[in-house]
């Protein structure tokens, strides 16, 4: 029996918030400031514009967006639970086998496909580590919302229903696993919508307790969100991600403001 929409969303949800809170602090790494640019801050955007207009236009290209994740996803997986990742430990990434192979035997079942989400996950963060390393954190926190923009305008505009529906279809050949996007239940998510995520938590993963705050609040923010599922189909699932970064910067824009005033206000005055 197909499990229900709402525990399919809340598992998805969850998974979208756990891959914002995953991402540790990267250590520097000499090599990689030597590519450091604020034009990395267009990946996000690029990474969905480019794709969906790729699929439309240009054939195969979801089915090569298959294999790529196919070959690509595992080693990013491992070397998240190695590095990337908080708690990460070099042996853990021998959890990756494994996963794979779940993923691949049990394609059609609950664990196969949630074994295969959370692969795609891991190797979002490493991929959102990556580019913080490289990104000034400012211009990827740009990024991220010209991302969440863009992919609202392509649902409002029905440029991405055909080439997700595409994307979602694509799979390789034996059985293997899609992990090119995320499906559990009756409910998918797009690999840019965990991609995203991981950026938001690459890029606070600095500050721990900012980085858990942004988790609950793209998951509690995505769970109101998707009660639009009542009157639509298809969700711009990066907004939620967006909107918990908006909330965030403006939080702490409003806390830095207020404390010139509370230090003044608290200064004692000489009598005259």
């Amino acid at each position: 029996m197909a499990l229900p929409f709402i525990p399919s969303d809340a598992g998805l949800l969850a998974l979208q918030a756990a891959t914002v809170a995953a991402p540790c602090a990267a250590a520097r790494i000499p090599r990689l400031e030597r590519l450091q640019s604020r034009a990395w801050a267009l990946v996000p955007i690029a990474s969905i514009v480019l794709v969906v207009f790729a699929i439309r236009y240009v054939s195969d290209t979801a089915t090569g967006l298959t294999y790529l994740a196919l070959v690509a996803v595992p080693p990013l997986a491992a070397v998240a639970l190695g590095w990337a990742s908080r708690g990460a430990r070099p042996i853990l990434a021998l959890a990756v086998p494994a996963l794979f192979a779940i993923a691949w035997a049990a394609h059609r079942s609950l664990a196969g496909e949630a074994a295969a989400a959370l692969l795609s996950a891991l190797s979002c963060v490493t991929l959102g580590v990556l580019i913080a390393t490289v990104t000034p954190a400012s211009w990827l926190k740009i990024g991220i919302v010209l991302m969440a923009a863009a992919d609202t305008w392509l649902v409002v505009s029905d440029l991405l229903q055909a080439p997700n529906a595409t994307l979602v279809a694509a799979h390789p050949a034996g059985g293997l696993p899609r992990l090119q996007t995320e499906i559990f239940g009756t409910v998918s998510m797009g690999y840019g919508d965990l991609f995203v995520a991981a950026l938001l938590g690459a890029v606070l993963a600095a500050n721990r307790a900012r980085q858990n705050v942004a988790a609950l609040l793209t998951f509690a923010i995505a769970a109101v969100f998707d009660l639009l599922f009542l009157v639509v189909a298809e969700l711009p699932a990066t907004v939620p991600v967006a909107l918990a970064l908006i909330v965030l910067e403006i939080y702490a824009r409003v806390s830095v403001a207020r404390r010139p005033s509370m230090r003044a206000a608290a200064t004692p005055r000489r009598a005259t």
